[in-house]
C-alpha cells in the first residue's frame, strides 16, 4: 500500500526532531456548495532540526515513531523569508514628534 504525502506549513518547530504542520485542504459544503477551507494539524519527525516555522514542506505517513508522531518530513517544498522583527517603537515615536 502506498504512503500518504501531504504538502503543508510548518506552523512549530519548539519541539527536539519535530514539528508541527498544518495541512489545509478545499472541499464543498454539503448543502451550500460553497468551498471551505479545512485544516489539520500533524506531528513530523524532523531528526536534524532542519525546517523552520513558515517552511511548506511534504510530509509522508510513516509507522508510528511515538504516540502523536506516525509522519517524516521529506523535503522542503518553499523555504520561509525568515522570521518578523519587532520595531522599536521609542525611536520611532521621539522621530515622529520632532516633526
Amino acid at each position: 500500500m502506498p504512503k500518504r504525502i501531504l504538502v503543508g506549513t510548518v506552523t512549530s518547530d519548539k519541539m527536539n526532531k519535530s514539528v508541527t504542520v498544518k495541512v489545509e485542504r478545499k472541499v464543498k459544503h454539503p448543502l451550500y456548495g460553497k468551498i471551505i477551507r479545512r485544516s489539520k494539524k500533524y506531528h513530523a519527525h524532523d531528526e536534524e532540526n532542519a525546517f523552520k516555522m513558515g517552511d511548506t514542506v511534504r510530509i509522508e505517513e510513516t509507522k508510528p515513531i511515538s504516540k502523536s508522531k506516525t509522519w517524516k518530513v521529506l523535503d522542503t517544498v518553499h523555504a520561509s523569508k525568515g522570521e518578523a522583527v519587532e520595531a522599536d517603537l521609542e525611536v520611532e515615536a521621539a522621530a515622529g514628534s520632532t516633526t
